[in-house]
């Protein structure tokens, strides 16, 4: 009896549990409704910096070095005296040629006033023009190698340290650089993009969906502070790195203080272009099913959260930019996810506002 009075009284608390389970209100979430805003399509990329131009100082004549005229580390001018090579031979060789074409010179006259008399044939005033010719190109030549003795700055910029010391023998076109000036302001930063990434704004735009960017890019510095002056996209590349799959773009950078040294590495922001009719979402309210592709719930016009398949973009300022599976209207769940299933009947409200 007293068992019977047992399993009497078990059923009777199950089924009021059921009961109060039953008439339990559904649970209370934040929604917000989705709308279309233009959003601007801004790519944070991996980059490094590389010289504007680039010139190794390499002698054009073979001697001694009798002074280096630059400071090593310095900003020096184009045509900037940087060494001057001991000119003795060379000044000796344009003294001897300038001798030589002035008698070739001179012969070559008069043998042209014979040739009007009729005193000598054509023949022996020709020779005399051709040696006179020759002793010309002679003589250019040994000027033109005294002035190779003073070595100038082929182009402005910011000068490395020198290779040679005052007294060094150096060769014509040796392979080692005297010295290397690097052209640093502006400067040139090479950013590394996704072809996919790349391809589908190509597409996007082809399409009409997205409008071209202003092509500004802002830069952020190893140590994640940001770079003042702000740069523009020059070009980019044509080829598709085979290794990493990436394509390469190139922005210039005014670079008036020199902070910005070759090999820097940098975190690039390129505005690439403006969505019209973009559609944002915070990402805390995305989810992912079992594929590992983007979710949201959404509610029906039964108040009943139903399960959507998201095909996300770019994020942008913690919100993803969704590209295909919500439209203006739909009110997505974005407060209170904790206590939903997909296809449980809530009860909406407006979500809060986020504070910025």
């Amino acid at each position: 009896m007293i068992r019977r009075f047992g399993l009497v009284a078990l059923l009777a608390l199950c089924a009021c549990g059921q009961e109060k389970q039953q008439q339990m209100p559904p649970p209370m979430v934040g929604f917000i409704v989705i709308k279309e805003q233009p959003v601007s399509l801004i790519a944070e990329l991996p980059g490094r910096t590389n010289a504007f131009a680039v010139s190794e100082v390499r002698p054009q004549i073979t001697g001694i070095v009798q002074r280096r005229l630059f400071t090593e580390g310095a900003l020096v001018k184009k045509g900037q005296a940087l060494y001057q090579i001991d000119p003795g031979p060379y000044r000796a060789a344009a003294a001897s040629a300038e001798a030589t074409l002035a008698s070739a010179k001179s012969r070559a006259e008069r043998y042209a006033r014979l040739l009007a008399a009729t005193a000598i044939s054509p023949q022996d005033a020709e020779d005399a023009r051709a040696a006179y010719l020759a002793a010309q190109g002679a003589a250019d030549n040994a000027r033109i190698n005294l002035n190779y003795t003073h070595i100038e700055a082929p182009i402005s910029g910011r000068i490395g340290a020198s290779s040679v010391t005052e007294g060094a023998l150096v060769t014509a076109n040796q392979p080692t650089a005297l010295a290397v000036i690097s052209t640093l302001d502006p400067i040139y930063v090479d950013i590394d993009q996704s072809s996919a990434e790349l391809l589908a704004l190509k597409r996007a735009m082809s399409a009409g969906h997205i409008s071209a960017g202003g092509a500004e890019v802002s830069l952020k510095l190893d140590d994640g502070s940001d770079y003042a002056q702000k740069g523009k996209l020059q070009f980019t590349d044509v080829t598709v790195d085979p290794a990493t799959g990436a394509v390469r773009l190139r922005a210039i950078f005014p670079n008036p203080d020199g902070l910005l040294l070759p090999g820097l590495y940098v975190r690039a922001t390129v505005n690439q272009g403006t969505d019209p009719h973009g559609i944002l979402v915070p990402q805390l309210a995305v989810g992912h099913d079992a594929k590992g592709e983007p979710t949201a719930l959404v509610l029906d016009e039964k108040n009943i959260a139903r399960l959507r398949i998201l095909k996300t973009g770019r994020a942008v300022d913690g919100n993803w930019q969704v590209l295909d599976g919500l439209k203006p209207g739909d009110k997505m769940i974005v407060e209170g996810l904790q206590k939903v299933m997909p296809d449980m009947p809530v009860t909406p409200t407006p979500a809060k506002p986020v504070k910025s």
